[in-house]
């Protein structure tokens, strides 16, 4: 059998997520209910129990494509393709772009699909790092010297996972020149535009500042959808059609039920209104969490998180992050991520995206733990 990078976050996740009393390992707020999504219009319900359970368009339905192609200035819905969840287009958009020995940079800490996809296909992977001394801002000048002109895609996460930095215009300027200057194409993960915490604007797109851009969403995280397992990528439309020729070998399409709820989600009339249920829950439940490190004293080192529902925490204890997260697993039942599942040792990411009795029980686990391990050690 061939050597193989498994994910090791999602195999964590898929093992444990469903058997614990507490799960704070997720990135996007509290999913919403059916019922919620739909609100009191009975033509929405009728709708629904009228459809056919056909295939749909592959490549999304019409109506899907035109809202998402409303988020990203200039677009139409022939430079968008509907995916089965932002993984989906993360991986058909990266096996499109590069062959195998081409270079890859990129962006660390992140979500490592790519990092992974980019260990299992043999490509030559570089990384630049956020800076956690400067509140999580990328070290540009680290990007620019690293890359190269076989440095054939840029990989970046804006919101960024899981530190929830939000790059800034001047920031996104320089890494598009840098891109330019070797010719790359960059991916973009943009899947929490629209959680913003500390500001209602939203989160600038990479979509439109360069030719060679494609930009990943998904239904997931700024919606609280993850089950509908919607994502789509936005690019050049020849580009587009590429990935839409390898979504068929990979998935064929979402289901016909998911683009309408999607659909439903993404319209005008009511996507307003569940990014307002998103940022409530960020809003509220930050600072339930900051409260609860402050509340430690000298144990956490933290940077607020200027979007997603995720904060990134440099604890002091002397124990390993994934020692950390298996003792809590099992003797609490509790599950967050380790920052080795990152790269980064001493850090965890928590999620607060949640319903307060919720959280504050979850976190007052997590606290018993802590004072058993510092009871052991001192």
């Amino acid at each position: 059998m061939a050597e193989y990078q498994p994910f090791v976050m999602e195999r964590m996740m898929s093992k444990f997520e469903q058997g614990v009393d507490f799960n704070l390992s997720e990135s996007g707020v509290h999913p919403i209910l059916l019922q919620e999504l739909l609100g009191n219009d009975k033509q929405n319900v009728d709708n629904l129990l009228g459809m056919d359970l056909n295939y749909p368009y592959v490549n999304g339905t019409p109506e899907l494509r035109e809202n998402i192609a409303r988020l990203y200035n200039g677009a139409t819905p022939e430079n968008i393709l509907v995916t089965v969840g932002a993984i989906e287009a993360n991986y058909n958009s990266i096996r499109t772009i590069l062959s195998a020995g081409d270079e890859i940079v990129i962006m660390l800490p992140n979500y490592m699909q790519i990092w992974g996809i980019a260990k299992n296909h043999g490509y030559q992977i570089k990384t630049f790092n956020l800076q956690e001394d400067k509140g999580w801002a990328p070290d540009l000048d680290q990007l620019n010297d690293i890359v190269s002109d076989k440095t054939k895609l840029i990989a970046v996460c804006n919101p960024n996972n899981p530190t929830g930095y939000i790059l800034t215009e001047d920031e996104m300027d320089k890494i598009v020149a840098i891109a330019d200057r070797v010719d790359s194409w960059i991916l973009a993960d943009e899947v929490y535009r629209g959680a913003e915490r500390k500001r209602d604007e939203y989160t600038s797109s990479f979509y439109g500042r360069y030719s060679k851009v494609l930009t990943v969403g998904s239904m997931s995280k700024a919606y609280g959808m993850p089950g509908l397992r919607v994502g789509w990528v936005a690019g050049p439309v020849d580009t587009i059609d590429d990935i839409w020729a390898r979504h068929e070998y990979t998935t064929i399409s979402a289901t016909m039920l998911s683009n309408q709820l999607a659909a439903l989600a993404l319209s005008p009339e009511v996507r307003p209104r569940i990014i307002q249920r998103t940022r409530d829950y960020i809003r509220k439940g930050y600072p339930v969490i900051e409260q609860w490190m402050k509340d430690k004293k000298d144990l956490f080192t933290f940077t607020s998180p200027q979007a997603a529902a995720i904060t990134f925490i440099r604890y002091h204890l002397d124990i390993n992050s994934t020692e950390f997260h298996e003792r809590l697993l099992k003797e609490k039942s509790v599950l967050l991520v380790p920052g080795d599942h990152f790269g980064l040792d001493n850090f965890l990411r928590i999620s607060f995206g949640l319903p307060h009795d919720y959280l504050t029980q979850a976190l007052n686990r997590i606290g018993d733990l802590i004072v058993e391990l510092k009871s052991t050690h001192n």
